[in-house]
Formats: structure tokens, C-alpha cells, sequence
């Protein structure tokens, strides 16, 4: 994956092993395949945070907030109560496409999704940035690995993520695991 080892070399893994995720196991929990760029993004750092902006959700997380199960039930809750009282964005138009999330901004409530349409393989899916505490749904069309390295990189066009550039100023990037930013307390 072009695009994942580009990340690495921008913004180093964790050093030592990782947990090791039963990608079957996973995947028969949400129903659905998942995306190759993301498991093997998974498993090159694990659940975390990139740059203390965007966490990366990971099946089976010891953290809440970052497992991919956990939020994945969480948002279509949310999502199914939104869509109550206002207009799905127009990707979702379409019968039997749906959103899966796979990371959120700090301290925003703004997730980033795969668009997943039905007939399409999980590698085809796109991303669909929600802002979280408003209406707007910003569509990018490539899969989490790249936006993810165009976010660092500040190649992505995009209406969001302005502040990352704007006041972090990234020059050295940097990715920690959830354990050493949440810590044992916040473990479920």
C-alpha cells in the first residue's frame, strides 16, 4: 500500500508489537468485509491518536471510545435519530448504502466514515467527513490510508481540518497508542 508506507515513513508506528486483531472475527461482528488499507493500517498502529487530532478506531479496543464495534453501534444509533428530523446526506440516497466509522477528530464530535454502497468491495469504498455537531457531510473520494496521509500532509481539500493546519502547524508528526494517551483508567 503506497500510501501507508508513505505514512509511516511522515509519522513512525508504535515500537513492539501490537496486539494482533482477528480480522474474521471482526468483520462477522459488523456484518460486512472491511477495507485492506485499513486493516493493514490497524495493524501498523493499532488504536490511537495521529498528531492529537485523529483517533484511529481498532476492533476490540480496550477503550470505548476507540473500538471499532462500540462505535460503529454507537453512531447508527445517532445517526438513525439525526436522520429523523434531517436529510441524509445525498451518498446515502442510494438503497442499502450506509456508514461505517473508522476515526473521529478530538474534540470536535466529527467522524470520519466509509461511504460502504451495496455491490461495492469494502477496497472501493470512499470517506465521508461528518462535522459532527452540524449538518454538513464533506465526501473524499479514496479510502482512509490516503485521506488520512493527505490530512498530515495538508494535501487534502477540504473545508474541515483548516485549524490542523492553521494552528498545530504539524512539522514532526506523531502517532500514540490510546494506551499511552487514555491510560489504564479509561479502560472499559
Amino acid at each position: 500500500m503506497i500510501a501507508l508506507d508513505a505514512l509511516v515513513r511522515l509519522c513512525p508506528p508504535p515500537a513492539g508489537p501490537l496486539p494482533a486483531v482477528d480480522w474474521a472475527q471482526a468483520e462477522r461482528v459488523l456484518g460486512t468485509a472491511l477495507p485492506a488499507d485499513y486493516k493493514q493500517l490497524v495493524d501498523t498502529y493499532g488504536d490511537g491518536v495521529f498528531d492529537e487530532t485523529i483517533w484511529l478506531l481498532a476492533p476490540d479496543s480496550a477503550y470505548s471510545e476507540c473500538d471499532l464495534h462500540a462505535q460503529t453501534a454507537e453512531r447508527d444509533e445517532i445517526l438513525a435519530d439525526l436522520w429523523e428530523f434531517e436529510a441524509k446526506p445525498a451518498a446515502l440516497s442510494e438503497v442499502g448504502a450506509r456508514v461505517l466509522p473508522w476515526a473521529f477528530e478530538e474534540g470536535t464530535g466529527a467522524f470520519l466514515y466509509w461511504l460502504a454502497r451495496p455491490g461495492q468491495h469494502p477496497d472501493e469504498w470512499t470517506v465521508l467527513y461528518n462535522e459532527g455537531r452540524g449538518p454538513l457531510w464533506e465526501h473524499h473520494g479514496t479510502g482512509c490510508s490516503a485521506l488520512l496521509l493527505a490530512v498530515l500532509t495538508g494535501t487534502v481539500e477540504t473545508a474541515y481540518f483548516g485549524h490542523f493546519y492553521e494552528v498545530l502547524k504539524p512539522t514532526d508528526h506523531r502517532f500514540a497508542t490510546a494506551d499511552q494517551t487514555l491510560g489504564a483508567a479509561s479502560r472499559r
